[in-house]
């Protein structure tokens, strides 16, 4: 094992490295001749007391003798970006990247050229935060090679070595700035790390919409999102990722109503807040940042007239609304509604958010084959007048007696 210093951690502080899939896969791998270690956000979590998530593996063995010794011992393994040195390896269904230590010794911005070796020092330093690159090993010693101890505890997020380096080895690395600061940073965001996105913010063009999505959705559910979307939007940042105008205030409001209402922090939903007021801005956030298509159906059922959202003794409006979009994009539009109210009142619109809760939509009970009975004949007139008893229907408050349709139906019909 190598000798660097460190401090060494109880074991009730790290559970999973002393049983499960990753103690097993760790085992594997720092033996005979090479070392492991466990590396990244799993380390840089159990310092903050946070679930680990995700633990991923370096090492100093070459990705062909990880492969090697995964297969011997019943592992699977999946050489997923092998060329960079990466072999995914799944243990007892449990996936773990597993990276041998590197260098990147050529850098586009976008991609990079590696060189493998089995200096933990350099491995540590090419890395892109001083929070991500602490190494913990099998004997719960945590290894710090670049002040990511220090800045944990001060919840500063802060680039390795040169800012203006590190970020144009992956320009990505700006959104990620912003990314981290949002789950894990307090204060300001650094200075020297700030002003070094601001220097490179151009590079962002470079990258793919995908991956800009990935950091975007990754950015909004943190808990300082709102302040992160404030320095993106100062620094010149957020109009590039966006392409249009954003409304930082209802952010800020979504996320304190989230709070309020103990709603887990989510990502459409916020991003609906924070940029979407009619349906071409759902249209053009698609383009831009590659949604899926659930993502965007739901900015469309905000754009679609979030601003006729309003809370009232009457619920007649919202029960309807609610009928005709189902409980997820009602919920969707009547807090991006409450996040933009000029003058909220806490109490009406949790009333209005907890319709769901308290009333379920019954199904419409009419069908072509009533009013095919009563003579109407297959075609265009049909649908029409289905589409008049569903108005009906809502109109009289969604009766379910049968002979309340039935009387629906037989009105709809004398109606030429």
């Amino acid at each position: 094992m190598s000798s660097e210093g460190g401090f060494t951690l109880a074991p009730a502080d790290v559970p999973w490295l002393d049983d499960g899939p990753a103690a097993k896969l760790l085992a594997v791998l720092d033996a005979g001749g090479e070392e492991a270690r466990a590396v990244g956000g799993a380390v840089r979590n159990t310092l903050m007391q946070l679930p680990p998530g995700d633990v991923d593996i370096a090492t100093t063995a070459l990705p062909e003798e990880v492969l090697r010794r995964a297969r011997a011992a019943g592992f699977h393994p999946v050489p997923t970006g092998i060329e960079h040195g990466t072999v995914t390896v799944v243990v007892a269904g449990t996936p773990f990247e597993v990276t041998t230590l590197r260098q990147d010794i050529e850098t586009d911005g976008r991609h990079a050229a590696v060189r493998f070796g089995r200096d933990w020092q350099a491995d540590a330093e090419r890395r892109d935060f001083t929070m991500n690159a602490l190494f913990l090993t099998r004997e719960r010693r945590v290894i710090d090679f670049v002040g990511g101890v220090a800045d944990i505890t001060a919840r500063r997020v802060r680039f390795i070595g040169d800012p203006d380096t590190r970020i144009r080895e992956d320009y990505l690395r700006i959104l990620r700035f912003f990314r981290f600061f949002a789950a894990h940073g307090e204060g300001v965001p650094e200075g020297a790390s700030l002003a070094a996105c601001i220097r490179n913010r151009g590079g962002l063009a470079q990258l793919s919409r995908e991956r800009v999505r990935v950091e975007t959705m990754k950015l909004l559910p943190g808990k300082r999102a709102a302040e992160a979307a404030t320095a993106m939007a100062e620094s010149g940042i957020l109009d590039r990722v966006l392409a249009g105008v954003a409304d930082l205030p209802a952010l800020t409001r979504m996320a304190a109503i989230e709070t309020a209402m103990q709603l887990e922090p989510d990502a459409v939903r916020r991003l609906a807040a924070l940029a979407v007021r009619v349906v071409e801005d759902a249209e053009r956030l698609r383009e831009r940042l590659r949604l899926s298509n659930d993502e965007y159906r739901r900015l469309v059922a905000v754009g679609d007239g979030w601003w006729r959202v309003l809370p009232s003794a009457d619920d007649a409006a919202a029960r309807t609304l609610l009928y005709r979009l189902g409980a997820d994009a009602y919920r969707d539009r009547a807090l991006v509604a409450f996040a933009r109210a000029r003058m909220p009142e806490p109490a009406a619109w949790a009333a209005l958010l907890s319709l769901p809760e308290r009333w379920t939509p019954p199904k419409f009970p009419l069908s072509g084959k009533d009013f095919l009975a009563r003579g109407l004949a297959k075609g265009p007139a049909l649908g029409a007048a289905l589409k008049r008893a569903e108005a009906a229907w809502i109109a009289a408050g969604f009766p379910t007696e049968p002979e309340r349709a039935a009387a629906i139906a037989d009105e709809v019909v004398k109606v030429p």
